[in-house]
């Protein structure tokens, strides 16, 4: 059996969560993604500086502490009448004189007349030097270089060529370093660092979340203020405000105002068009029953169809004023047990049967609305109904972006309806069995009810063999 639909934002499709979906949409959300990225985004830089600076400073300070044990060797060395090297020099360092520690120096001859050698205790191999003219000399006849030492490990190497007498007898001086214990020690820095700055840039973030969640509260208490206008527990937005936001509230105050004013004068004016074509109808009525014949009960007939269409109408210009009120709220499970119990009295040859959630469901509406409109279902369900009628509710809370919906089904084991019967059915004054009592407008109203208030009705096969009628209604979260 295919399904009417009236109002095109009460389909259901499956989607993301609606809370999902509107986190990227939300305020906080925003608010805080931003300060974290701005955060993440500052720690970095200062992270990639500090450690930037640090390595220039330590390899400067690599640098100076070579050039200063050059300096000290050089001044350590001297050269014997016969031409030898000679001295014992003391750098400082206990470094040097831990055998393949990474740190040497070494002393050779530079020129002739001049023989032997000299190194540190630690150089317990040979470190060959590049040819001076792959890395040459500069104007203080200094150079210096990187290397492989003798376990692999890298040297930064300082050389420099000096002469020693008035013979121009010159050496090299070598002066070498470990300069993988400076990234080492560069390397055990950055981890440092980044581990401070990643604790301190979570504490910051949390810190910061709190301060807009604290910051935006205003916010959370006009949503629940609006929700409490929505479900009818409050008329205005009442409470304090801050400067920037209580213009907002009282604009929204102005605006409920002023749609309570419009819903009580459609109800006023409805009201006085009900009672000003009242006694006319009656009037009519009643002098159509007086005059008796063909000519009077045709002018009864006349007036009693006018009456009805007058209250029907009537009926809906009331619900379209009372539509877009933001303060009705009617529970439905008590308003269901209540008909479904009355009905039974009425009707004790049919089972009637009645099945409610375990979660309270509000109807988004009022209860002369709803109660016609399950009047009408129900009535229609027990008149065709051979012995059993089922009325169920069932919550469809998260299956619509605007609102939560609840479902009402009402089903019997009568004849029920043939599929192409079904439109027909809920067309004005259309009864599809004459033999039954009726007006032909108990589906009609109840399917211009559930279109007022956006809703859906569809009438189906049930499984009990009759009719299934069944109404999608709006409910208050």
């Amino acid at each position: 059996m295919s399904r009417r639909r009236n109002s095109e934002p009460l389909k259901q499709t499956a989607r993301t969560p609606l809370s999902l979906r509107l986190w990227p949409r939300s305020l906080t959300f925003r608010v805080i993604a931003f300060s974290t990225v701005w955060a993440i985004v500052t720690l970095v830089i200062i992270f990639t500086l500090i450690t930037t600076l640090y390595r220039q400073a330590s390899e400067r300070g690599f640098d100076s502490l070579l050039s200063a044990h050059l300096f000290n060797l050089i001044g350590s060395i001297g050269i014997s009448d016969s031409g030898a090297l000679t001295g014992a020099p003391d750098l400082g360092d206990l470094r040097f004189s831990e055998p393949n520690s990474g740190w040497y120096w070494s002393v050779e001859p530079a020129s002739e007349g001049v023989h032997g050698d000299l190194h540190s205790s630690s150089m317990t191999k040979t470190i060959p030097s590049p040819d001076v003219a792959d890395v040459p000399f500069n104007s203080s006849f200094q150079r210096s270089y990187a290397t492989e030492g003798i376990n692999g490990e890298q040297l930064e190497v300082f050389e420099s060529e000096f002469v020693l007498d008035s013979k121009n007898r010159a050496a090299r001086f070598r002066v070498m370093g470990n300069q993988s214990e400076l990234e080492q020690e560069i390397s055990t820095f950055q981890r440092r660092l980044l581990t401070y700055l990643s604790l301190f840039g979570v504490g910051m973030i949390a810190i910061n979340a709190i301060a807009i969640l604290l910051g935006l509260q205003p916010l959370r208490r006009v949503r629940n203020a609006l929700a409490m206008v929505r479900e009818g527990t409050a008329h205005r937005l009442d409470g304090q405000f801050p400067a920037e936001i209580e213009p907002l509230a009282n604009e929204t105050n102005a605006l409920i105002e002023n749609n309570r004013r419009i819903v009580e004068r459609s109800r006023t004016q409805v009201g006085n068009l009900a009672h000003s074509l009242k006694t006319p109808l009656a009037v009519l009525l009643n002098e159509g029953r007086a005059l008796g014949g063909a000519k009077g009960q045709l002018i009864a007939e006349q007036a009693a169809s006018m009456q009805k269409q007058v209250d029907h109408y009537l009926q809906r210009a009331r619900v379209a004023a009372q539509r877009d009120s933001v303060v009705y709220r009617t529970p439905v499970a008590p308003l269901v047990q209540r008909m479904v119990r009355v009905l039974q009295k009425l009707n004790p040859q049919t089972n009637l049967s009645l099945a409610l959630p375990a979660t309270e469901i509000v109807f988004a509406g009022e209860r002369e609305d709803l109660e016609e409109l399950l009047g009408n279902l129900l009535e229609n369900a027990m008149k065709w109904a051979r012995s059993a009628v089922l009325v169920s509710v069932v919550p469809l809370t998260g299956k619509d972006e605007a609102a939560s919906l609840f479902e009402i089904s009402i089903e019997d084991d009568g004849p029920g309806i043939p599929e192409d019967k079904a439109r027909e059915a809920m067309k004005r004054g259309r009864r599809l069995d004459e033999t039954k009592p009726g007006t032909g407008l108990g589906l009609a109203i109840v399917a211009d009810l559930v279109n007022e208030y956006g809703g859906v009705l569809a009438l189906e096969r049930s499984g009990m063999g009759g009719l299934k009628a069944v109404v999608r209604l709006r409910s208050l979260q």
